[in-house]
């Protein structure tokens, strides 16, 4: 029955990142048919046997709903086609920003979708860069959180290289949220470092109020997990430009790009924008601003970790 065979399927959300994962894996996507009955339903059947199998699914969960009910019908289908371990490669993290309980009678969507896919049968999820680290906690199974500046940074080092000598370049942290992600750019990226301090007014509204730090004569790297509908960026972006900033370069992981983020981001007040492909993007790649990075080598990377028994952890150095 090939006990612990590693196989991975592909969801619909990304399936040319899946390709790509199974590519460096030194794989093939396995055999999975996803239909629609006419009224919208999901079908799902794997068409190879899973029995014995190590299983892995990459999906990731961005709207549409369908994507969170088409991976929680993959792990139920696996389950009951008794693979050994069901593994969740979910690039993104869908519902992760509702983290907590922040007004009276609202949900914490992060722990709804959790106990979704852990109870359909996932023994493991594996993400990027989780919008907060404590949605871990609330999954009974292990959950592995890996740092997306793995796959930005390099990148990123070699653009700042042609730009600069690193002693005019500062990261510009977009709010008080981000400053951790930024102090650790920062530091790996030899730059100065700077931050907006923002107020939100209502979902996806914010103003800025000040700026920490001098932004004069700097190049200026704008760092975020994501990329929503950019007016927290945009606003930093154009504080920068005000403050004196020679260019501004944007990088995230996750490119979620809702209504016309990227029309935000395409006059004179951005001059680069790096993104993961966490989420599929292929209908922005029109813009000439956007670089995609690939995230396939580090998943592929922690797919063969966690099949082989050896540690993820120790990918995390790489950013220490």
């Amino acid at each position: 029955m090939g006990k612990y065979v590693k196989k991975i399927f592909a969801g619909s959300s990304n399936p040319q990142l899946a390709m790509q994962i199974a590519n460096e894996c030194g794989t093939s996507l396995g055999d999975l048919s996803i239909k629609r009955f006419s009224d919208g339903e999901i079908w799902i059947k794997f068409e190879e046997n899973l029995r014995g199998n190590d299983i892995y699914l990459v999906q990731s969960t961005n709207p549409p709903a369908d994507n969170i009910v088409e991976l929680a019908l993959m792990i139920d289908a696996a389950k009951r086609a008794s693979a050994k371990r069901i593994n969740v490669i979910m690039p993104y993290f869908g519902y992760s920003r509702q983290d907590r309980k922040d007004e009276p009678r609202v949900p914490i969507s992060a722990k709804v979708m959790m106990d979704i896919f852990i109870k359909a049968g996932a023994n493991r999820i594996v993400t990027m860069d989780l919008h907060s680290t404590q949605i871990q906690g609330f999954s009974s199974k292990p959950v592995d959180n890996i740092y997306g500046s793995l796959v930005l940074m390099p990148e990123l080092e070699k653009h700042f290289h042609n730009l600069s000598d690193k002693n005019n370049c500062t990261v510009l942290i977009p709010d008080m949220g981000s400053s951790k992600l930024g102090q650790s750019y920062a530091k790996r990226l030899e730059m100065s470092f700077a931050l907006v301090d923002k107020r939100r007014n209502a979902h996806n509204q914010s103003e800025v109020v000040s700026v920490v730090g001098d932004l004069k004569n700097q190049h200026i790297l704008i760092i975020d997990d994501m990329i929503d509908t950019a007016g927290t960026i945009s606003n930093a972006a154009k504080i920068a430009k005000e403050k004196g900033a020679l260019s501004v370069t944007v990088a995230a992981t996750h490119g979620i790009f809702s209504s016309n983020a990227l029309d935000k981001l395409s006059d004179d007040i951005v001059d680069t924008i790096f993104i993961t492909d966490t989420i599929d993007i292929s209908n922005k790649e029109g813009c000439k601003k956007l670089k995609k990075i690939s995230s396939a080598k580090i998943f592929a990377e922690t797919i063969n970790r966690i099949h082989n028994g050896e540690s993820v952890s120790q990918l995390f150095r790489k950013v220490t």
